[in-house]
């Protein structure tokens, strides 16, 4: 009887699993990922078995799998959250409700600073004295006040629109009252990719200032994200948080950034709303995502 290598055997398990969304150089779908590949199939693998890459990408989508039903378990358990997470060495973007629409809360003030870049360099200027002093406030100290006044210089919600849409972001929404844009973690990732991004519409010395600023957040904000920095990593961050009583928002809890470090350079966004408290919020945040450290092994 002819016996069918076992490489095969686990290449065909691992695409059977849970349906389609992981995809090379990204993911597609909503609630969660299992693993379908549109590079190849096993029976095109070389005889002499899989390469070190279709390896790879066996593992890389086991560990998908494992960590959809990680998160589907706990998030039966607690509010709403969405959680993405893009390597930047490897391309590869893991989401679980990627497209779920979120509002923002202080997060959004990376758009500002983004769109606060972006304008002052296609001026041909730098910042000035008073920009740059509400562009740290606003970043470092989450200031609303800061916030609000950058806002309404750079011209309001359609100006920030036209911002995000050079910078690629499809799923967001600005709303008039900043705190309340509309945006997904797909969406979030995304920026904070254009923030490092050698190609990225915002020049390098505008890259290294939010750089500057995400790194150095007051000691009372660095929640959320940095919980899975380890020793030896650095991270960034901005986190978000408003309450909405009254509403199913209720607390608005979110936290955007990234951990880079030997080995490991990832863009990391969870989202989440219908908290009680704000630290019910940052629990579930900094669950998410040390779920997504122990099952993608970044």
């Amino acid at each position: 009887m002819r016996r069918t290598p076992n490489w095969i055997v686990i290449m065909a398990v691992v695409v059977v699993l849970g349906g389609a969304a992981l995809v090379a150089k990204g993911l597609i779908g909503g609630e969660g990922a299992a693993a379908t590949f549109l590079t190849g199939s096993a029976t095109s693998a070389s005889p002499a078995g899989p390469s070190p890459e279709e390896l790879a990408r066996v593992e890389r989508a086991k560990r998908v799998v494992a960590l959809d039903a990680a998160l589907k378990k706990y998030a039966a358990t607690v509010p709403g959250f969405a959680v993405a997470v893009l390597d930047k060495k490897t391309g590869d973007l893991y989401s679980f409700r990627g497209d779920r629409k979120f509002r923002t809360a202080s997060v959004v003030k990376v758009q500002v600073l983004a769109c606060l870049l972006l304008t002052r360099q296609d001026a041909g200027r730098k910042l000035t004295a008073d920009e740059d002093a509400k562009a740290k406030l606003m970043i470092r100290n989450s200031d609303n006040d800061a916030t609000t006044a950058l806002f309404k210089s750079l011209g309001r919600e359609s100006a920030i629109q036209r911002c995000d849409e050079r910078l690629g972001l499809t799923g967001t929404v600005v709303n008039s009252a900043w705190g309340l844009t509309q945006t997904t973690v797909e969406d979030q990732v995304k920026l904070l990719s254009q923030l490092v991004a050698a190609d990225s519409p915002i020049a390098a010395r505008g890259r290294a200032y939010a750089h500057t600023l995400m790194s150095t957040v007051s000691a009372g904000q660095r929640w959320g994200v940095p919980a899975v920095a380890r020793a030896g990593e650095e991270f960034t961050v901005k986190n978000g948080w408003l309450a909405r009583p009254g509403t199913s928002d209720l607390w608005i809890v979110n936290s955007v950034g990234r951990i880079t470090g030997p080995g490991v350079d990832v863009s990391i966004a969870v989202l989440s709303h219908g908290h009680q408290t704000q630290e019910a919020g940052e629990k579930v945040i900094e669950k998410a995502v040390k779920l997504t450290r122990a099952h993608l092994k970044y």
